[in-house]
């Protein structure tokens, strides 16, 4: 699928999972070099920068939503920029790129072209790549503070799992925004270099950067965050199972004395006390009884149940 928008001096287009002829007849129509062009017609796995023939390519992978829940999918972007032209290839739906074209045709249909610039249309589309990552940021905090709820409401065994799906999640996040970080600083200042855009273009480059910077340190943030809460939630499992254990061991203590008195009188030798006694039974119930609950008073008293 391609999406072609004019502005003032120039035209985005953007290919989604394109063909080999929709690349090939775009670097014939903005002249991109044979090199360039190889790089758009497969997937590249690792990010990659390249400058061929007064143009520059950036290959970036951003992370998104998944198709469950839990699950942080890498989406790449392949961006090529000269002075009037900004090429995109995608290999899926990426949706802040969508919705990028969504609001240009709804400007277009209000107001004509916009009063754009090539500069200025790449600031815009890296403000929309770096929001959705900070969506997807606020979506996983959300979960968090879910997990963080039902850990506290007794569920310390439930959210084990969940803690280690958020984590892993912040890990591939922050291992994302942190392979961008240096070719998203030399396509700029390639970019910066080439002088297509004039001296504005450093303000507008530092706030692509600071997009980045900033993602990564609120990433950063809530993975400590995430970590304390994991550390919390295996000292809360910790104190419940040394309840359980002390709660079984009060129960074993008080059976102990029990079993004995049981035993003694179970013996039926002569001399045995009470072996005549017609209530003998209900004596030595009402005698056990007595033990535990002296026993149990005794517990209490010392903080062991209760």
């Amino acid at each position: 699928m391609l999406f072609r928008h004019e502005y003032q001096g120039g035209v985005w287009v953007d290919l989604e999972q394109p063909t080999g002829d929709e690349i090939r007849d775009v670097a014939k129509e903005f002249s991109i070099d044979e090199r360039l062009e190889r790089e758009l017609l497969l997937p590249t796995p690792t990010p990659l920068l390249a400058s061929e023939g007064g143009l520059a390519l950036l290959v970036l992978h951003f992370p998104a939503h998944g198709a469950e829940d839990g699950i942080t999918e890498s989406q790449e972007v392949d961006v090529i920029v000269g002075k009037n032209v900004i090429v995109t290839v995608r290999y899926e739906v990426i949706a802040p790129l969508h919705h990028l074209q969504k609001l240009l045709e709804a400007q277009k249909l209000v107001s004509g072209n916009a009063a754009l610039t090539t500069d200025v249309m790449l600031e815009v589309l890296f403000a929309h790549l770096y929001t959705s990552v900070h969506d997807h940021t606020n979506h996983i905090v959300d979960r968090l503070a879910r997990i963080e709820q039902d850990m506290f409401d007794g569920a310390e065994r439930k959210t084990i799992l969940s803690i280690l799906q958020v984590s892993r999640e912040f890990l591939h996040m922050e291992t994302a925004l942190a392979d961008q970080e240096e070719p998203l600083g030399r396509f700029l200042a390639v970019l910066a270099e080439h002088e297509f855009f004039g001296a504005p273009f450093g303000e507008r480059g530092e706030r692509i950067r600071a997009q980045r910077a900033q993602i990564e340190r609120l990433v950063k943030t809530h993975r400590t965050i995430m970590a304390e809460l994991r550390e919390t939630n295996v000292s809360l499992l910790e104190a419940r199972q040394n309840e359980i254990m002390k709660t079984l061991t009060v129960i074993t203590f008080s059976v102990l004395p029990l079993e004995l008195i049981a035993l003694i009188f179970g013996m039926h030798e002569l001399g045995t006390p009470l072996e005549t006694t017609p209530n003998a039974f209900w004596i030595i119930i009402t005698f056990m009884l007595g033990i535990v609950g002296l026993m149990m008073l005794f517990f209490a008293r010392k903080r062991w149940i209760f």
